[in-house]
């Protein structure tokens, strides 16, 4: 489990990085999906599987849709049309889908040598919705008006 953590924290740093350093906009979208993945996999390790679904599903999922949506939304024309043919060339989907391959290796793995004798801990949607509406609630709302004032942002900013 310890190598799996390593392995995971290494992805998420690296992809991390380019994600900051990537001039090409879906390439960085791609390797945030990855960086989140990676996150996910170091919350199962650390004993979380609950915050490891909901990292997925949350941030990997909506969100990452939602950039999508922004992306799609600020459609460029011809000149991005051409743009995405080049950047569906296999080069760019080298690295992230290494990376990947990775993380799911060590997964597989760890998840082979897992004992399954451990008590699981369920936690409901009713104890994680009292967390996010009892004292959370100012964090979940600031989140939402962050992610609303990004998208309308986005939206001004690249506005002709």
């Amino acid at each position: 489990m310890i190598i799996l953590f390593y392995i995971a924290a290494i992805v998420a740093v690296i992809s991390t990085l380019c994600v900051i350093l990537q001039s090409n906009i879906v390439h960085a979208l791609i390797y945030l999906i990855l960086s989140l993945l990676a996150v996910a996999v170091i919350f199962y390790v650390l004993g979380a599987p609950f915050a490891a679904m909901l990292e997925a599903i949350v941030y990997a999922g909506a969100i990452m849709v939602l950039f999508l949506f922004v992306i799609m939304m600020l459609n460029l024309g011809k000149i991005s049309t051409d743009q995405e043919r080049s950047w569906m060339k296999s080069s760019g989907w080298v690295a992230p889908g290494i990376m990947a391959a990775i993380l799911l290796a060590q997964l597989l793995n760890v998840l082979g040598d897992y004992e399954y004798d451990l008590v699981p801990v369920e936690v409901g949607v009713m104890e994680v919705s009292t967390l996010l509406f009892g004292p959370y609630v100012l964090a979940v709302e600031l989140a939402s008006i962050l992610l609303l004032a990004g998208l309308v942002s986005a939206y001004h900013l690249a506005k002709k």
